[in-house]
């Protein structure tokens, strides 16, 4: 679930506090979900909060994602404004979906 986003000019107390509450029950804009493209090496993901100095953390969902973890990565490098990359094997699997977070 998303968490609501304020305009940095909110004075509606009411709105402030529900979404600091949303915070504090673990709601968060950071998260999303990827499919490793098949037959092919990288993968890149769009996520709005990620930037330069960010870190993320790959979830698998399915147990062909399971199954490539251990050879699925993201450079440093590879974290820019408003996107990552993944690299993985070349595999034809299609179902290798992941949950990720994008922190930082």
């Amino acid at each position: 679930m998303t968490a609501t986003v304020l305009q940095k000019n909110e004075t509606d107390l009411t709105k402030i506090a529900f979404a600091v509450n949303q915070l504090a029950e673990g709601r968060s804009n950071a998260v999303g979900n990827v499919t490793l493209r098949d037959g092919q090496t990288t993968t890149t993901v769009t996520a709005i909060n990620c930037g330069s100095g960010s870190k993320v953390f790959l979830f698998p969902q399915t147990a062909n994602a399971a199954a490539v973890m251990a050879t699925t990565y993201i450079l440093a490098a590879n974290i820019t404004p408003g996107q990552f990359i993944i690299t993985h094997a070349s595999d034809a699997d299609t179902d290798q979906t992941f949950s990720y977070v994008c922190l930082g």
